[in-house]
């Protein structure tokens, strides 16, 4: 079954231009947070912490802890080093560096008419995830090529030439017209079926080149509220817009190693220019409870966002085909069609986050507390992800996207799983200087557990607050363990490169209340 709606996806990305994959869904749910740098060096852990902006973003409730205001600022660098291995084949030192923005914004914090309540309102930016990346992996392979996607997808339509050179503007088409895909013919001139050109299996290997840059981020404007009940229970919600930016650059090469001239096949390079911007709505509600004065337990839910995206698509194939059919070279951006704009929506996987910190020296005047421990259990749905399609300008939906899209969201389903996420931190104080540690560990979204993946965070950082000013530094070092597949098959086992990556983010936050 999994086999045959591989294909489908593939048949109907190819036709219509798509270019989300199951591979996709994991980039607006699967990524470690950012935040201000007092909550990225506790690990992200702040679910029942809270008295962080942040919290809008994880247990909003943890607003209720404000009983003044302030404006925060948090600017931040950083650095990715990537490695990967590809069909044995290492590369290493691989780097992209970037500037980003943590959570900035206000909290107005005030009490309320009743002396024993008080409640906090904010309004704040965070960037959740950084894109900024740049994978490359290489290696020969004596097993499959690329170009066997689309030979897999003419054979499975049955398509007529006529249909192979028009139909398939993102893949088959741009094949067959480099001659990298061709036709066979009977001796009455009748089409027989297809073939490819390039030269793999029975002692024949391909040099294959994987290279790509993205870059854009994912942000969050929120609007956070909560109320503050005795000191004892603390209620907060917050309505939150998601604005997702990505931008995506493919370079795809095979390359006979052998140099042979007489096979018809020197090298096919395919690139893909990819632009994806989206928007959406969310809404996250939380408690934190205090069954005694020193120990916080918090709970929130994060309903799924509902985005809507605007995907622009750019696809060429460049195949030197040593003279065969009296074609040199063939380049398909002489096919006028491959370029496309396509709109969809999609539903994000829910969260749900418990939480528990433990204060030393509980007391309302934070400069007399002496540190805190604190940690956080997350659930995320990933398999719960759904894409849908949106209706054309007259209002009307499509029967062939309705099949698309219920076939992506099957393979979504059996392809993830849920995962749980644990975050730990800790801080000692020694007024008006804070020392912090924190870490977390992100599991795999992938139901396949030969696809060896996870998210590993180590941080540390320094504060210091005084008359109503403050500053606070963390260094994070991300540890992330991912898979990438330059190309899926339907009739046989897919190869893929393992990637690891260490993604350092240096962190600076200064605020000041008022």
């Amino acid at each position: 079954m999994r086999k045959v709606l591989l294909l489908t996806i593939g048949a109907f990305l190819c036709n219509y231009g798509f270019s989300q994959l199951v591979d996709d869904v994991a980039k607006n749910a699967w990524f470690v947070p950012y935040g201000t740098a007092r909550s990225v060096s506790v690990g992200g852990a702040i679910g029942a912490l809270g008295g962080d902006i942040t919290s809008s973003s994880v247990n909003p409730a943890g607003l209720g802890f404000y009983k003044t205001s302030e404006v925060v600022f948090s600017p931040s660098f950083l650095m990715n080093n990537n490695k990967s291995d590809y069909r044995g084949s290492a590369l290493d030192n691989i780097k992209k560096s970037t500037f980003q923005l943590g959570t900035t914004g206000v909290v107005f914090g005030g009490k309320m008419s009743r002396p024993d309540r008080s409640a906090a309102f904010s309004i704040s930016l965070n960037q959740l995830a950084s894109y900024n990346n740049k994978i490359s992996y290489s290696g020969l392979n004596d097993y499959s090529s690329y170009s066997e996607q689309y030979l897999e997808q003419l054979v499975a339509d049955n398509a007529s030439v006529q249909s192979a050179s028009n139909d398939y503007p993102f893949g088959s088409s741009l094949a067959f017209f480099t001659y990298l895909i061709d036709s066979i013919s009977s001796p009455s001139g009748g089409l027989l079926g297809y073939r490819s050109l390039v030269p793999v299996g029975d002692g024949n290997s391909v040099q294959q080149q994987y290279d790509e840059t993205t870059g854009g981020g994912l942000y969050e404007v929120s609007f956070g509220f909560a109320s503050n009940h005795s000191d004892k229970l603390l209620l907060g919600a917050s309505i939150n817009v998601p604005l997702s930016f990505y931008t995506q650059d493919i370079s795809y090469t095979e390359t006979d190693p052998t140099g042979n001239t007489n096979n018809d096949f020197a090298y096919s390079t395919f690139t893909q220019k990819h632009t994806l911007n989206g928007y959406g709505i969310n809404a996250r509600l939380g408690l934190i409870y205090r069954p005694e004065q020193s120990l916080r337990l918090g709970l929130a839910i994060h309903t799924p966002s509902f985005m809507s995206y605007t995907d622009k698509l750019k696809a060429a194939i460049t195949t030197d085909t040593e003279d065969y059919a009296g074609v040199q070279t063939s380049k398909s951006s002489d096919f006028d069609n491959a370029v496309e704009r396509t709109q969809y929506n999609e539903i994000t996987p829910y969260k749900i986050v418990a939480s528990a910190a433990y204060v030393f020296r509980e007391v309302e005047n934070v400069k007399l507390q002496k540190g805190f421990i604190t940690a956080d259990i997350e659930y995320v749905n990933h398999r719960g992800s759904r894409f849908l399609q949106q209706a054309d300008d007259d209002g009307y939906y499509s029967d062939d996207l309705n099949d698309y899209y219920k076939s992506l969201n099957d393979i979504i389903k059996s392809y993830y799983k849920g995962a749980f996420n644990f975050r730990l931190g800790g801080e000692i104080k020694f007024s008006p200087y804070s020392i912090r540690l924190g870490g977390a560990y992100y599991g795999s979204p992938y139901d396949d557990k030969q696809l060896k993946a996870n998210r590993i965070m180590a941080a540390g950082g320094l504060g210091y607050r005084n008359h109503g000013f403050f500053i606070d530094l963390a260094i994070a070092q991300t540890f992330n363990k991912d898979v990438s597949f330059p190309y899926r098959l339907s009739d046989k086992a897919n190869t893929y490169a393992s990637l690891k990556n260490n993604r350092l983010n240096v962190l600076l936050t200064a605020g000041f209340k008022f």
